[in-house]
């Protein structure tokens, strides 16, 4: 296996840079295990069955994507993973241009808002440290945050003012992730009370999703690739509705790859999901034996990727890459605002 074997080319046409209005106006592409159709994703009712459960993400996003100067030099930094506790005020976070930076040096990004840099790692990563309480931090990342977006979506420094809605789900309920867990972005009410007329049972699980998502695989071999954790929870009532769903025959949707990394977590090797609070790291590759989902509902991934790697593992390493072109002849809109695709699993 190499990670060349998951390269394609995309037109940067292609790529959306807002998404569709309604969200459920997107296009949706059927990937079965003998057929492919086109379809939009308000029909995502037709492809259920009553007794069928979905599995949401309800992490919401944070406004962690900041603009500073060190002195007259500009900087922009996207927080994205607080150090654990005792540390209070203390953030892992990317920044740009991060190579003249170095410990000690003071960021400012707002009268009475700044931070100094603790210590510095690989790749631009740092780590901040801000004179703010958890309260004070998230009330000024409140006012002069922005969205992080993917760098694929182009916006002015400052961002888009429809971001603030547009790249959060109609799930989000806890505060945590610095990237929207973009199945869930196609959502609206009226699909929702569509699903729940078809008899679908629908239940939320949290995994706070880090920048880490956008990172390229550069090693030739995938399996050397190292993944960032991320923090997870599965609750008990979800977990019980899950397994008896899965016990009366009813499939398992999982809402995003990120639902889906969080249940196979959580699977012991029967495929019963246990409460689970804690970190994940999971990279799940082709030859990798789903134990929960039967189907996933998620959007079209960048080349190169664990999330492509990830579904070619679900569905299917040749079905994916026909799919993938079958959805670049049909201009289907691609990456985060974009359309998504319905995969059943294809076992081994």
């Amino acid at each position: 296996m190499k990670t060349a074997d998951f390269d394609f080319e995309l037109p940067r046409a292609l790529i959306a840079q807002h998404p569709v209005a309604p969200r459920d106006a997107a296009r949706l592409l059927v990937v079965d295990t003998e057929e492919r159709t086109d379809r939009l994703v308000r029909d995502l009712p037709a492809l259920l069955a009553s007794g069928d459960v979905l599995v949401c993400n309800d992490t919401r996003v944070i406004p962690t994507r900041l603009f500073g100067t060190r002195g007259n030099a500009r900087i922009e930094v996207t927080l994205h993973r607080p150090e654990p506790p005792p540390a209070t005020g203390r953030w892992r976070a990317f920044a740009r241009p991060g190579r003249r930076l170095k410990p000690g040096d003071r960021v400012d990004f707002a009268p009475h808002f700044h931070a100094t840099v603790a210590a510095k790692g690989d790749g631009g990563e740092i780590t901040l440290a801000f004179d703010l309480d958890d309260a004070g931090l998230s009330e000024a990342l409140a006012r002069y945050g922005a969205m992080p977006l993917p760098p694929y979506i182009g916006r002015e420094r400052g961002g888009d003012a429809r971001d603030r809605g547009d790249y959060q789900t109609i799930f989000a309920a806890h505060d945590g992730a610095v990237a929207a867990p973009t199945a869930g972005l196609h959502f609206t009410p009226s699909l929702l009370s569509a699903l729940d007329d078809r008899g679908v049972r629908r239940v939320t699980v949290t995994l706070h999703v880090g920048a880490g998502t956008f990172l390229p695989v550069t090693a030739e071999d995938p399996r050397q690739h190292r993944m960032h954790a991320e923090v997870g929870e599965i609750g008990a009532d979800a977990a019980q509705v899950i397994n008896a769903a899965r016990a009366a025959g009813g499939r398992v949707v999982a809402v995003g790859s990120t639902a889906m990394r969080l249940l196979e977590s959580a699977a012991d090797a029967d495929g019963r999901v246990r409460p689970f609070t804690g970190e994940t790291d999971i990279f799940i590759l082709p030859g990798y034996r789903f134990r929960v989902v039967d189907r996933l509902l998620t959007n079209f991934h960048l080349p190169r990727s664990t999330l492509f790697m990830l579904v070619c593992a679900f569905a299917g390493t040749e079905r994916m890459q026909q799919a993938y072109a079958h959805a670049k002849e049909q201009s289907y809109r691609f990456y985060s605002y974009g359309d998504a695709c319905f995969l059943t699993r294809a076992d081994p």
